[in-house]
């Protein structure tokens, strides 16, 4: 995908042409756009969109911002329970839940608000988990260049919950190990344990 693309038109759909649709949808399910409870609601969709695809509009090096760090360290980092809202873009329904990310550092580490912060850069567009997942992943390996990475994402999908199957409990968990956590079973496991996943 053209993110770039992607961010020019998020930007011009965001503007008259994303209220103008949010008037058309209201009018094709029946409703009165200019009645006093809905006259305000394309603005607001707007401020929501911008908000909640937020994702595309981040610098990467600016989220970094030079918070990677030269330290004498080498066991796992763990970053567990990192929440997160995102939408599906299949329905443009949310889904949430939570986000474990770990790392073996080679000689660098990454301050610890930043992990919630990549976490949010990619939940803050378009997305599907499995997607989701492996981007967190993949930046951290491509960024730290450490030993290892490991990332689940739990989550429920309101396209599963409100609609279709109509499933309240049903949650998805998807993972990416890449480098020693993938190749090396022990850690692994370690990784499952500190976030409480160790048994399954």
């Amino acid at each position: 995908m053209d993110v770039s693309f992607v961010a020019m038109r998020t930007t011009d759909l965001l503007g008259g042409d994303l209220e103008a649709a949010v008037r058309t949808l209201l009018a094709e399910i029946g409703e009165d756009p200019l009645r006093d409870g809905l006259a305000g609601t394309p603005g607001r969709v707007r401020r929501m969109y911008g908000e909640l695809t937020a994702g595309y509009q981040i610098d990467p090096d600016a989220l970094i911002n030079g918070a990677c760090f030269e330290v004498d360290y080498d066991e796992m980092v763990v970053v567990r329970n990192i929440e997160f809202f995102s939408l599906c873009e299949h329905h443009l329904l949310p889904f949430y839940g939570r986000a474990h990310v770990g790392y073996l550092p080679r000689g660098r580490v990454i301050g610890l608000s930043k992990i919630p912060r990549i976490v949010d850069m990619y939940a803050h567009r378009l997305q599907v988990q499995e997607r989701l997942t492996v981007q967190i992943a993949d930046f951290l390996m491509e960024r730290l260049e450490p030993k290892g990475v490991g990332c689940v994402v739990e989550a429920s999908h309101l396209c599963t919950m409100m609609r279709g199957v109509r499933k309240q409990q049903a949650s998805m968990v998807t993972s990416s190990m890449l480098g020693r956590f993938r190749q090396d079973a022990k850690t692994r496991t370690e990784f499952l344990t500190f976030i409480g996943r160790g048994s399954e």
